[in-house]
């Protein structure tokens, strides 16, 4: 069989093989080892963060960000927390200018109730203050605006970790206990929680496998359902309900973006005077995992979105976008999108992704920036903002291969059809705040 013909037959057996598997139930997995230096810290590696409006309380706008990807729930007797020596900060942009207006921090501090004992807890646990809770975090909120930092609230309790059923009979009254007011209308949880985050991660990094498009890969497989590999595993939360007039700024449109620091060395001692260094950055899902080269994931994660023009070339040029068409002969995928941005290339990923959408989620007035936009008077939903059920995984592959309104002509089969498999999270979400779902316990999910 000459090439063209196996690719169409490869083509056609793949696209009859994803309409075999539709109707197959969803799965979850998750990635997040986007960048080689914060893999070696994962206290301080954001996994995801999600902007949206509070559902159940319409005028506020809820801000997540998780981390510590991969946690074992069993994971004792030291079970996975927040990290003590690591600056956490939400930051929010309110005029388009790549440059944060209000920013919310937060530090850690861990106490033992009995440090001769080597146990996470010494009985069973039946409130944040019970004797029984021998290792324990608290942490301090603040807010900067202006210039001005404030104190929002200070001793907060973070919920423990799920140990069991015999060491916390009832975990998720005792987790939720950790959802506390702050001052200013705000209200703050950490804690774990588990992974909302979802997406077939060994098909994925295996050559770009989507296994409902088996058939269709140049190295072709059996077309099947995505798998999910992190079921059971859980994350580190941070979330924050704030009211929306406390983000804007005239322009209903704010972007949003998590970081994690650290203090060098020579900086470690001085309080509150030791300087910073950002060793992780996070806004819209998958740019660092699968735009940027990996030459160049390090320093994106240190850097401030004001300096992103430095990284323009990996959204306009994508390697992925090159990838497609090889990996599954057949599909025609854009490599010139205009968008009236006169920057060349894929202007269509420079909109989604650095700029916000004319007429959903762009500022009035916008320096091109990685971060997640948000319009909080329209219906939230990635790429406006995103919501915890999002499949960003589906979206980014159908993006990338031009099936927006941006480029028509790719808007078609098998573009906007591409995917994972995996397209909801394994557990049910909450319908108050913090919204995610009860972490896995330690004993068993």
């Amino acid at each position: 069989m000459n090439t063209n013909r196996r690719r169409t037959a490869l083509l056609t057996a793949g696209l009859a093989a994803v309409m075999a598997v539709a109707s197959t139930g969803p799965i979850m997995a998750s990635s997040h080892r986007e960048a080689p230096g914060i893999t070696e810290d994962p206290v301080a590696d954001i996994t995801d963060v999600y902007a949206f409006v509070s559902p159940d309380r319409p005028d506020t706008t809820t801000l997540i960000m998780n981390v510590n990807p991969f946690e074992l729930p069993g994971g004792g007797p030291n079970f996975h927390k927040f990290g003590d020596d690591v600056l956490y900060e939400l930051k929010v942009d309110n005029n388009g200018d790549a440059v944060e207006d209000v920013t919310y921090q937060l530090r850690f501090k861990t106490t033992n109730t009995n440090p001769n004992s080597f146990l996470y807890n010494t009985g069973q646990v039946e409130s944040l203050d019970d004797a029984d809770l021998n290792v324990r975090q608290t942490y301090t909120l603040r807010e900067i605006r202006n210039g001005r930092r404030t104190m929002l609230a200070s001793d907060v309790p973070v919920a423990p970790a799920n140990v069991g059923p015999r060491s916390m009979p009832n975990y998720e009254s005792l987790s939720l206990a950790a959802v506390r007011p702050a001052s200013n209308g705000i209200t703050t949880f950490a804690g774990p929680r588990d992974d909302a985050f979802f997406a077939d991660l060994g098909s994925i990094f295996d050559l770009g496998g989507l296994r409902p498009f088996n058939a269709a890969h140049v190295i072709p497989f059996p077309a099947a359902t995505g798998r999910d590999y992190l079921a059971g595993f859980n994350v580190h939360t941070i979330a924050l309900q704030i009211p929306t007039s406390r983000l804007t700024a005239g322009d209903p449109v704010i972007g949003v973006w998590a970081t994690t620091s650290r203090r060098s060395e020579n900086e470690r001692g001085k309080g509150d005077d030791g300087k910073w260094q950002q060793i992780a950055r996070l806004g819209q899902p998958l740019v660092n995992e699968a735009i940027i080269p990996i030459g160049q994931k390090d320093l994106f994660n240190s850097s401030p979105p004001s300096k992103d023009a430095q990284f323009a070339k990996s959204v306009l040029e994508p390697e992925l976008g090159k990838l497609i068409p090889f990996l599954y002969p057949g599909v025609n995928v854009p490599t010139t999108v205009s968008a009236g941005l006169g920057l060349g290339g894929r202007e269509d990923l420079a909109t989604i992704f650095l700029t916000g959408i004319p007429g959903v989620n762009k500022p009035a007035n916008v320096k091109p920036a990685e971060m997640l936009r948000l319009n909080t008077t329209t219906a939230s939903g990635f790429p406006n903002g995103r919501l915890l059920t999002d499949d960003v995984i589906d979206v980014a592959f159908q993006v990338i291969a031009g099936a927006t309104a941006f480029s028509p002509s790719f808007n078609i089969f098998p573009n906007n059809a591409l995917g994972d498999g995996v397209n909801a999270n394994d557990k049910p979400l909450g319908t108050v705040f913090p919204y995610l779902a009860e972490p896995f316990s330690g004993y068993g999910a």
